[in-house]
Parts: structure tokens; C-alpha cells; sequence
């Protein structure tokens, strides 16, 4: 069932979005900087803020799998902490993908044809640091609506085709309106969060690529978890291979301030790879801004 939920999801993307982007292997010429030709922690799809700012502190480490369509492999350690600042309407995020380690094949080796070709390796990545602000809470009538400001550092190297070893930005916002099931039983809301905003960066001394950010998500909130589906993407100018999309499922369930979390992922177009992710997260609540 979930297979042919993903196909019908495939092909209705690519109807609504031609794929003008996505070019064969013998246009994969050096200089070109795009996600299809990459590792998979290159420039991944930022997940959206959901239209609120949380106004605990909040840390979270997890642990990525991506089964490349070409065979390749790569598994990665990442950390995520948001930090409220001098209000609870203001908090400060930083993530990363502290190590990753991959494997090729043949084919996914000549498929990303990188500078200097290794079967097996490890690769620290780049840094993102943002400033969420929230502008709207929402009301009967008010949605939530929050917009964010990120970098991107050039921590990462492109020698092995793993990162860009280029700095970026990013500017978006999401506007959020719940529906409330019920009070005291099982079932709480269902959320529905549509975002969008701008996403830059250098392709070559001199170069930039410009892309616009797109998703829409829902969420159903329960007293134990809260599950999720995500459609969200990029679209660069280029035609490079730069308009990722991808498909994301979500479950994040609560313990106490703990939070367990899975995500199954999917790349629809420019983003060759499954992704299966296993975390935890804790809530800070003592370490909080109310008001």
C-alpha cells in the first residue's frame, strides 16, 4: 500500500512540475554544484518550522540512513539544538551533519563522477544556523505564521562529491492553522502547515545558484505521538539537477520531555535516495520563555 502511495505521489508531482531540471550523467560536466549528483547531506530540503516558535530549549541527535538508487549508501550522525533567546517568540537553531560515513558503487561512483573518486569514506558536514522569529500566534481567527533566516557554512569539501564546499542562505516562512478533535480523548488536532521562501548558493567562484522553496505538511497530534506527511522541494534556475522534491513521513512520540522520533524519505526528483531516520529529542522545560 505504501509503495503504490509513494508511485501515486510521483507521478502527480511530476505532472504538476516538469522535469526540465533533471539532466542525464553526460551533461554531469565539473562546476556543475546540484543535489542530483551529490551526497545526500549536500543540501537536503530544509525541514520547515511549522509556522511556530518553540519556546523551550530543545536538543536532538539522530542517526540517517540513505540507500542511494544507484547503490550507494551513506549513514550519518547529525545534532540539532534551537535555543530560546530574549523571548519566546525568538529562538536560535543550529544543525548539522556531524559525520557521515558512505559507501559507492560502480555505478553511483561514475554516476556522480567526483574530483577525486574513492569507494568508501567519512566526511564531516556543513553547519546551519538560523533565527526563528514568530509573528503571529495563532487565534480562532489568526493562524501561526513564523519566517526564518539561516547560513549555511562551507564546512563540507566537494573532493569526493560529498558537500558543496560553499557557503549559502536561506530566507522562508510558514503560516499554520490547527483544527482541535477533542479535549480529553485520544486524538487532539490536526495541523496543516504550508510554507515557502528563497534558497541560495555558490555554485563557482563568482557563481550562485537562486532557487525558490516550496511544502505543505500535516500533522495529527495524539496524547502519545504525532505523525506527519510532508511534500516539499526547491527549484533552482540552473536546470541542473538543482529542483529537489521530496516526500517525508513522520512520527514523533512523547515520553516525559523525551521525544523518539522516525522519518522515512523519499526523493521524487533530483534527490536520488530512500532516507530512513532514527532520533531522539529532549525538552528542556525548566530552561524556557513563557508569555
Amino acid at each position: 500500500m505504501r509503495v503504490s502511495i509513494f508511485k501515486f505521489m510521483t507521478a502527480f508531482a511530476l505532472a504538476a512540475f516538469p522535469v526540465h531540471c533533471t539532466f542525464s550523467a553526460a551533461q554531469n560536466l565539473e562546476g556543475h554544484v546540484s543535489p542530483l549528483y551529490f551526497g545526500p547531506n549536500a543540501l537536503p530540503v530544509p525541514d520547515m518550522i511549522e509556522g511556530k516558535v518553540s519556546p523551550e530549549l530543545y536538543t536532538e541527535i539522530t542517526s540517517d540512513f540513505h540507500k542511494g538508487f544507484r547503490g550507494d549508501r551513506t549513514w550519518t550522525v547529525s545534532a540539532k539544538v534551537n535555543i530560546p533567546l530574549f523571548s519566546p517568540r525568538v529562538n536560535l537553531s543550529l544543525w548539522m551533519p556531524v559525520t557521515e560515513f558512505y559507501s559507492h558503487t560502480p555505478e553511483s561512483l561514475s554516476w556522480q563522477n567526483p574530483l577525486e573518486p574513492q569507494m568508501k569514506g567519512c566526511e564531516a558536514g556543513n553547519v546551519y544556523i538560523s533565527t526563528d522569529i514568530q509573528i503571529l500566534r495563532e487565534s480562532t481567527i489568526k493562524p501561526d505564521f513564523a519566517i526564518r533566516a539561516a547560513l549555511i557554512t562551507a564546512s563540507g569539501n566537494d573532493e569526493h562529491a560529498r558537500y558543496f564546499d560553499a557557503p549559502g542562505y536561506f530566507f522562508d516562512g510558514s503560516i499554520s492553522k490547527s483544527a482541535p478533535l477533542s479535549k480529553e480523548g485520544f486524538f487532539k488536532e490536526i495541523r496543516l502547515t504550508a510554507s515557502g521562501g528563497f534558497l541560495c548558493w555558490q555554485t563557482e567562484k563568482g557563481g550562485q545558484n537562486d532557487a525558490y522553496m516550496y511544502g505543505v505538511k500535516a500533522t495529527l497530534s495524539t496524547q502519545i505521538f504525532n505523525i506527519s506527511a510532508t511534500w516539499q522541494g526547491y527549484s533552482g534556475w540552473q536546470g541542473n539537477g538543482d529542483c529537489p522534491m521530496v516526500v517525508r513521513a513522520d512520527a514523533v512520540f512523547k515520553a516525559g520531555n523525551f521525544r523518539p522520533l522516525l522519518r522515512y524519505e523519499y526523493g521524487v526528483r533530483d534527490f536520488p535516495y530512500h532516507g530512513f531516520r532514527f532520533g531522539l529529542g529532549y525538552v528542556f522545560s525548566r530552561l524556557s520563555f513563557r508569555g
